[in-house]
């Protein structure tokens, strides 16, 4: 898997957060930890199941302000403890091939001066699916999840 970005067709939010690698990577990949920042408020995730490691499948639910649950599934390509965490929609369990695939997303966690250098890429598979993640708020919403993860990352 390559590293590089392609402009049309990938998402990136990079950010500096003031806690260790360790408990932003532990944010990511237990479950109840997960389920206190993975959606931008107001919305909420309720339910969070992660079998962290190459092929093992996550179930989360995110619920509107409104009550509408909003149910994703997917599976981990690839989990390097402390290091990356990549996943994606394009199965929903044991390789089981997703209704719709939509984008894999690479996460990484890097030491710098005490703090974690965060990185999320979402890579989608067309330009039109890149644009309609965008649209949909890619920037605000998953910014605003970097905030919540290193509020919490930070008191752990």
């Amino acid at each position: 898997m390559t590293d590089a970005i392609d402009p049309t067709r990938d998402l990136v939010l990079d950010r500096l957060i003031d806690a260790p690698r360790e408990n932003v990577y532990r944010c990511w990949t237990e479950p109840e930890l997960l389920k206190r920042f993975f959606a931008p408020l107001p919305y909420t995730t309720p339910h969070a199941e992660l079998d962290v490691r190459p092929g093992g499948s996550n179930r989360i639910t995110m619920r509107s302000p409104e009550g509408q649950d909003m149910p994703m599934s997917g599976v981990y390509l690839d989990a390097v403890p402390n290091e990356k965490l990549v996943f994606t929609d394009a199965f929903t369990e044991a390789w089981t091939p997703s209704e719709k695939p939509f984008f894999v997303a690479i996460l990484t966690f890097a030491d710098e001066g005490g703090k974690t250098r965060y990185r999320a890429v979402a890579r989608h598979w067309t330009v039109a699916d890149k644009e309609a993640h965008e649209q949909m708020g890619f920037h605000e919403g998953w910014g605003q999840v970097a905030d919540q993860l290193e509020a919490l990352a930070k008191t752990l």
